[in-house]
């Protein structure tokens, strides 16, 4: 029976790590846009949840297969890269009514940097007053009109997914964010698999050793 060494296993395993991303991806945007859209989709809390544990368990099994600092970034990587297509599935998810709202108020939440060195960011949170009285509020990275100012938000009628404002929503910029990280976690785990591939060296022998008087 033939012994497999060490890094003959972990190179294999680095080797599945490579395509994890691609097809965790594609499995996590179908989910994302089921949920968006189709017509038997499950509930939010249910959509959420799925979504998420995919992404933990994404991450982890990229971690268990690429392992050391490599696996860890990469780990990062991915799911930072799952998560960015869930917001272009959420981006590109059919918004097909419009209403004419009226801004009632406009409240801004600040958000802190989770980490030194990182950004703060503002969240308006607009109340609105529609016509049939959805959507009541939109929330926006910026101020979208002045109190008692009229503009118009897209929204989906089935409340599959937040309102926003008309024209507002493109999945291109989350797209592109989600491929570069997507493709800096496979370009981890082929590092590390050709890294492994590698023949390794014999042992150096000692040699020039003394003979023995005869």
């Amino acid at each position: 029976m033939r012994v497999v060494s060490a890094p003959s296993r972990k190179a294999r395993k680095a080797r599945a790590a490579v395509f994890l991303p691609a097809v965790a991806a594609v499995a996590l945007a179908v989910w994302a846009v089921w949920c968006f859209g189709g017509a038997s989709a499950p509930s939010t809390a249910v959509s959420v949840a799925v979504g998420g544990a995919a992404i933990v368990v994404a991450g982890v099994a990229y971690f268990v297969l690429v392992t050391g600092s490599l696996g860890f970034f990469g780990a990062l990587a991915l799911a930072g890269g799952l998560l960015l297509t869930a917001a272009a599935a959420d981006q590109a998810a059919s918004r097909g009514e419009v209403a004419e709202c009226v801004v009632e108020k406009v409240t801004a939440e600040h958000k802190e940097a989770i980490f030194d060195g990182g950004l703060d960011t503002t969240l308006f949170h607009h109340t609105l007053r529609c016509p049939g009285g959805y959507p009541s509020s939109l929330a926006e990275d910026r101020r979208a009109a002045p109190d008692g100012a009229t503009i118009r938000v897209a929204y989906d009628p089935r409340r599959r997914v937040d309102p926003a404002l008309e024209g507002s929503n493109s999945p291109w910029l989350p797209g592109f964010l989600a491929l570069i990280t997507l493709s800096g976690a496979t370009a981890a785990a082929r590092h590390v698999s050709r890294l492994e591939s590698r023949p390794k060296d014999p042992p150096m022998t000692r040699r020039g050793a003394r003979r023995a008087p005869r």
